[in-house]
């Protein structure tokens, strides 16, 4: 029996799926793994925990799989590859890895070898497609600090600056008024007690990521901003989705009079706002684009593309 390893290496968490030729035995998530936001020792420990965690619901020895997959951000680039790849055969598996970005297993599990266009929206975001020539283009996936618009990280930091305005334009305190359940969800994610020190704690080294959930929370509260931050994300999604369609599918493309379209990653799985946003206004950007209703999963494709021949077989992987 054949078994192969496929790996999700986001910025908030790692996802670990272990299969034979045919079916899926076990899946597993820990922590984060993205190189560049939480460093390579963290890093290795959540990749380890996830691989080792989901060989053992598996029931089978991490020595046994011939092959993996691992997709992460930054993993098109070649010393973040081989700085992953030596992490995952550190006393780990001798089997044959394969590193890849992660909008590629995203794109492999929504369409497998097919075209289309896949927006990741986690920690960070970016849009990825692949045309009927296997012609690739992405948009977005700048980093958190100049990019990852309608990311996670995207929609705290644009919470906190929506607040901050609204305080600005207000004559009353600064904590009432329109902004005030905002303010409150935001304070009670980061555990402060007041706005000065949400303005001080916004301008040093903070997870805006983690405030996702509050801005989720102040929008099921009817917060007006809180709501409003999370349209804005759904429509940035959708413009770096109609960014990938005009370089891929032209619109005298007659070929092309349908675009597939998919969403992978938390902040379409958690927010049914994100996602009307996003599909209201992809319609407007182009009409030709047929969303995928289900959230997909990145890591069925990191398996699928570990169950593949090797990557010298060119004509089974997904390019770079």
């Amino acid at each position: 029996m054949a078994y192969f390893l496929g790996v999700d290496g986001g910025g908030s968490k790692t996802t670990c799926a272990v299969g034979d030729e045919i079916s899926l035995l076990a899946t597993v998530t820990t922590g984060p793994s993205n190189i560049t936001r939480v460093g390579e020792a963290r890093a290795r420990e959540s990749l380890h925990q996830a691989m080792r965690g989901a060989c053992a619901e598996a029931e089978i020895d991490p020595g046994q799989v011939l092959r993996a997959c691992v997709g992460i951000a930054g993993g098109g680039r070649e010393e973040v590859a081989h700085a992953v790849q030596r992490m995952v055969a550190d006393d780990l598996i001798s089997a044959e890895i394969e590193v890849v970005g992660d909008m590629q297993i995203a794109l492999e599990a929504a369409f497998g070898a097919g075209p289309g266009v896949i927006v990741i929206a986690g920690t960070g975001s970016i849009a990825f497609g692949r045309d009927a020539q296997e012609e690739t283009a992405r948009a977005g996936g700048w980093g958190f600090a100049i990019s990852d618009e309608g990311s996670a990280h995207w929609i705290g930091r644009t919470a906190v600056s929506t607040l901050l305005r609204a305080a600005d334009r207000s004559a009353a305190n600064q904590e009432a008024g329109d902004a005030a359940g905002l303010c409150r969800e935001l304070k009670r994610a980061w555990k402060l007690r007041s706005f000065d020190e949400l303005v001080l704690a916004a301008n040093s080294s903070a997870d805006f990521a983690a405030l996702f959930p509050a801005v989720l929370a102040a929008a099921d509260g009817e917060d007006a901003l809180g709501q409003e931050v999370l349209a804005r994300a759904g429509r940035e999604l959708a413009c770096l989705a109609a960014m990938v369609s005009r370089r891929l599918f032209a619109e005298n493309n007659v070929s092309q009079s349908h675009i597939p379209l998919a969403m992978a990653g938390g902040v379409f799985g958690h927010s049914e706002r994100v996602r009307e946003a996003f599909c209201d206004e992809i319609r407007k950007l182009d009409s030709r684009f047929e969303v995928k209703p289900q959230i997909v999963e990145p890591v069925v494709g990191a398996l699928l593309i570990a169950r593949r021949t090797s990557p010298e077989d060119k004509t089974t992987r997904v390019r770079t």
